[in-house]
């Protein structure tokens, strides 16, 4: 009737499903990213709230755990706060008003340790990182000189630092059983198992992601921040709290951290920059082939060049949220496509 074929208009509305789901998730990607931060906060809690539990008697509901869970949290951050977190302020704001001077420095590039091949261009090489910190300092130091005036314009950010431990709150509490409602409504008989074992795969998968970077981030923190006080770096702990950061964005997050450090030691007259690019390659082996790889799991591995197109996809498309958020992703797309296809292998052979 009408011309139209039933066929093509099913898979018509299909795409139009489709499209109109990537259209809205697009248009509030703003909340999907503060919902996804809490569930991975969630995630990361979630064996300490188990922890508590099994230590607390069967009375004891999930509540008054996750209560216990936040009150140590709360404590933890605020000790922190107090001590690292006004070490690393006091850091930050003298490094801001030394940048205009230190930029001036010539001297750390003159002595910088280049390969024997690059020797005759070392004039050359100095030249060229002069000029891009002098064109640099020019964007980056009102950036810097206005960073207060732009974090207090972002107040709508503290929100989210608010809601998302409430939403985790929530995820922990009520997770399972969300997930099971949700299960149970949408799917019966063979697809419901293979949704559960999905939802089960990736359930474990983003566990063991979030709480490797962590202990990624907290092993970066401690070395650098051991090596640069030994070897007498100005900044250390707000270097060392760069690099931690740069632990959460794989491959492009480490290496950034790394020039960073580099780059404003050598500005505040670091002399050690050689035995520095020694400790960093020792330290990249150590965290990309023997920490890493014992933290996460099989399902979390994947192929690095896999792992540097995602990465970069992600910046362009979301810029830093994507990077971070690339990985996983790509890894639960992994599991989906994995489990899938054990589906279809035990179908055919049967």
């Amino acid at each position: 009737m009408l011309g139209i074929e039933p066929r093509a208009a099913r898979a018509a509305w299909t795409v139009f499903l489709i499209a109109l789901v990537i259209a809205t998730a697009y248009a509030i990607r703003e909340t999907l990213v503060v919902f996804m931060i809490a569930l991975l906060f969630a995630y990361l809690l979630a064996p300490v709230v188990g922890f508590v539990m099994r230590y607390t008697p069967a009375r004891v509901s999930i509540h008054i755990a996750l209560a216990i869970v936040y009150l140590a949290l709360i404590g933890m951050l605020v000790a922190l706060g107090f001590t690292v977190g006004s070490r690393i302020a006091d850091e930050a704001n003298n490094l801001a008003n030394k940048l205009p001077e230190l930029l001036k420095n010539r001297h750390w590039i003159d002595t910088l340790p280049l390969p024997s091949v690059l020797e005759p261009v070392r004039a050359r090489i100095a030249q060229a990182l002069q000029s891009e910190l002098d064109n640099g300092g020019k964007d980056v130091l009102p950036y810097v000189k206005s960073l207060g005036g732009q974090i207090i314009s972002g107040a709508r950010y503290i929100v989210y630092i608010v809601l998302v431990p409430i939403l985790a709150f929530f995820f922990l509490k009520d997770g399972r059983s969300m997930r099971e409602d949700i299960v149970h409504r949408l799917t019966a008989g063979k697809q419901r198992q293979m949704v559960e074992g999905i939802l089960e795969d990736i359930n474990k998968l983003l566990g063991e992601y979030i709480r490797a970077l962590v202990f990624l981030s907290i092993s970066g923190f401690a070395a650098y921040s051991i090596f640069l006080s030994l070897t007498g770096a100005s900044y250390f702990l707000l270097l060392s709290g760069i690099a931690a950061i740069g632990e959460f964005v794989p491959v492009v997050g480490p290496a950034a951290a790394g020039l960073t450090v580099l780059v404003v030691a050598g500005l505040s007259g670091y002399e050690h920059l050689a035995p520095f690019l020694i400790f960093w390659l020792l330290f990249r082996l150590f965290q990309d082939y023997v920490l890493s790889p014992y933290l996460m799991g099989k399902g979390v591995e994947m192929n690095p060049m896999l792992v540097l197109f995602g990465v970069l996809a992600g910046e362009q498309i979301a810029g830093i949220t994507g990077m971070f958020f690339s990985i996983p992703v790509l890894a639960t797309l992994r599991v989906i496509l994995v489990r899938l296809r054990r589906v279809r292998r035990d179908h055919v052979e049967a």
